[in-house]
C-alpha cells in the first residue's frame, strides 16, 4: 500500500552530521506518478524551518495508516518543480520494500554488529550481536562473562547504513533468556528496557535496509 495524495510523510534525511540525521521533518504527498511521488518541501514542525534538499539525497520515510501502523520505506530525491508551491520529486519504492511495523510486533534481522556492554557493577565488555530489531537484540558471549536472566545492561551498538554512514545507538536492555549453544558459547537475548524513539528509529531503519538487501540477493 502506497501513501495517498494529501497523506502526511515523516522524513529523516541521511547525513554525516548525527544531529541533523536525527531531525524529523513533515511533508505531504501532492501528486502521484507511476514511478515517483511529488511531495511538499519538508518542514521541521518545532521551528517551521523548511529543509533544503538536493538531487540524490537519501530519505528515510514513514507514513501512518489505520490503527497507528507505521509504514517505512527508503527513497531518494529525483528533482524539483515550482507549481502553486515548490515540490520535490522522490522515487517511488517497490511495494514489497515498504514495511509495516506495529510497536508490539517489531521484526528482527540477522546481523553481526559491534555491541559495547556495561553491567550494573561497571564491568565492560565488547561482543557481536546475532540479531537485532526494534524490540531488542541478542549477542554471543563465552563462559567468562557472567550474566543472569533479569540483569539490566547498558549498551551501545554501531549501525552501518547503505549510504556509508554509521550511527551509535544507546539503550538499556534486560536479559530475558540465556541459551547455551553446542560450542559452549552463550546466546544472550535482550529486550529494550529503555530506549528513546529516535534511537529505536535508527535501529528500525537499519533493519528494513538489511531486509531489503536480503530480498534482492
Amino acid at each position: 500500500m502506497y501513501p495517498k495524495i494529501n497523506e502526511y510523510l515523516y522524513i529523516q534525511v541521511a547525513s554525516s552530521d548525527d544531529a541533523e540525521a536525527e531531525v524529523e521533518y513533515k511533508s505531504r504527498i501532492a501528486e502521484n506518478e507511476d514511478e515517483a511521488f511529488w511531495i511538499e518541501v519538508p518542514i521541521q514542525e518545532s521551528n517551521g524551518r523548511l529543509k533544503k534538499l538536493f538531487i540524490g539525497d537519501e530519505l528515510s520515510v514513514y507514513f501512518i495508516t489505520e490503527g497507528g501502523i507505521k509504514n517505512y520505506f527508503n527513497t531518494h530525491v529525483l528533482g524539483f518543480k515550482e507549481d502553486v508551491i515548490r515540490m520535490v520529486r522522490v522515487n517511488k519504492p517497490a511495494a514489497e520494500s515498504i514495511f509495516k511495523i506495529q510497536r508490539r510486533s517489531f521484526f528482527r534481522v540477522n546481523a553481526e554488529l559491534e555491541l559495547a556492554v556495561r553491567d550494573k557493577l561497571g564491568n565492560r565488555f565488547l561482543v557481536r550481536t546475532d540479531d537485532i530489531g526494534g524490540g531488542g537484540t541478542s549477542f554471543l558471549t563465552d563462559g567468562k562473562v557472567k550474566l543472569e536472566v533479569g540483569c539490566k545492561l547498558f549498551c551501545w551498538v554501531l549501525l552501518p547504513y547503505r549510504n556509508g554512514s554509521t550511527e551509535h545507538v544507546n539503550f538499556e536492555g534486560e536479559i530475558v533468556r540465556i541459551k547455551t549453544l553446542e560450542n559452549g558459547r552463550n546466546l544472550v537475548m535482550l529486550k529494550f528496557a529503555a530506549i528513546s524513539d529516535s534511537e529505536r528509529q535508527k535501529i528500525i531503519r537499519f533493519c528494513f535496509e538489511r531486509q531489503f538487501d536480503f530480498r534482492n540477493r
